[in-house]
């Protein structure tokens, strides 16, 4: 692990994976509270290393640490649940020979774990000098060799404790200040940074790069496409947002990401049987998480079922608004909207 100011969230992931691994390396990038104190109280394995703007350097030095025939990263406010721990274990006392382990990463969850957003990283992999991070943001291990999905073994991220910062932005244009010419993924990333800083101009340039020159990998271009068309509809240029999202079919199949999206735009254009049949779509669409790509679960059942609620009530099917609700309702009981809905319905 890599860690700085993590106080508020190491030992409750340190508390869970202890149980799973061999040895615990943390390397420390510049904390100023109590983080390496608690590090310490899981391991003597705890070293500095000075913080140069570079996650790929600062995660590699911690692997040259390891000991272990493999080795598993985590950041300091991820957490392994207690299920995963004994699907690590089990996988240890095989004998499969893999090189490169892919996990689900969950980024969003109910309180029950439940995800809504998860798409699958390289988590565990040998312990060999040809599988180390690259790119200094939005780090990576090209994967290699022997490559398994594991999706049941799960590692949720536990961000509640801390606001966006532009501190990857800073990283890209220190890397522009240097004149290094970007990869695609790189490109994609670096135009990311700029929609999640509100730099919607920018972004839509960036984006607009990235999906001109072609040699992007399909699930990059496809999110590409949604984070465009995202920017377009905040400056409010829906006509724009609507190709942009129409322009992802190029890349791959639709998916449901996408065709919430194009409901939105048809729905707030007040064209509700358009969106419907978008809506609709999206629910009849499977996601595949496995597949690599960004996804967000609600966008294929909760959310469409929510907006197709109101949709057909807006034109009088009143029995189709309430037959989508109560699929929401089985999905969601406690979420603001549905009981929301369902004052509504028991006023009417």
């Amino acid at each position: 692990m890599i860690v700085r100011d993590e106080e508020k969230n190491l030992a409750t992931c340190l508390n869970c994976i202890a149980k799973a691994v061999d040895e615990i390396i943390i390397v420390d990038t510049g904390s100023t509270d109590n983080t390496k104190s608690i590090a310490r109280t899981f391991t003597d394995k705890v070293y500095d290393f000075e913080w140069v703007y570079d996650f790929s350097k600062a995660r590699n030095f911690s692997f040259s640490k390891a000991t272990g025939d493999y080795i598993m990263w985590l950041d300091g406010d991820d957490m392994v649940l207690s299920d995963t721990v004994e699907k690590i274990k089990k996988w240890k006392e095989t004998d499969e020979d893999v090189d490169v382990v892919m996990c689900s990463y969950v980024t969003s969850y109910d309180k029950d774990f439940n995800p809504t957003f998860e798409y699958v990283r390289e988590r565990i992999v040998k312990n060999t000098p040809s599988l180390r991070f690259t790119d200094r943001v939005h780090e990576v291990i090209i994967p290699q060799g022997k490559v398994i999905t594991r999706g049941d073994i799960k590692i949720y991220h536990n961000h509640k404790n801390k606001p966006y910062t532009d501190r990857n932005l800073q990283i890209y244009k220190k890397m522009l200040a240097e004149k290094i010419e970007f990869s695609p993924r790189q490109q994609f990333y670096y135009a990311r940074e700029l929609m999640y800083n509100n730099l919607l101009d920018q972004a839509i340039h960036e984006f607009s790069v990235f999906l001109a020159d072609g040699k992007g990998w399909s699930e990059n271009n496809i999110e590409a496409c949604l984070n465009l068309s995202r920017c377009y509809q905040t400056k409010g240029e829906q006509d724009k947002a609507l190709t942009s999202l129409f322009g992802s079919f190029a890349y791959g199949l639709p998916r449901g990401e996408i065709l919430y999206e194009i409901g939105r735009i048809f729905e707030a254009k007040r064209q509700y049987k358009n969106a419907i049949y978008w809506y609709e779509l999206a629910i009849t669409t499977k996601p595949n998480v496995e597949g690599g790509g960004f996804t967000d679960l609600d966008c294929y059942n909760f959310l469409p079922a929510l907006q197709l609620c109101v949709c057909y009530y807006k034109l009088g099917e009143k029995e189709k608004s309430h037959h989508y609700f109560e699929i929401t309702k089985a999905l969601k009981p406690d979420d603001p909207a549905v009981k929301y809905n369902e004052q509504f319905f028991n006023n009417k």
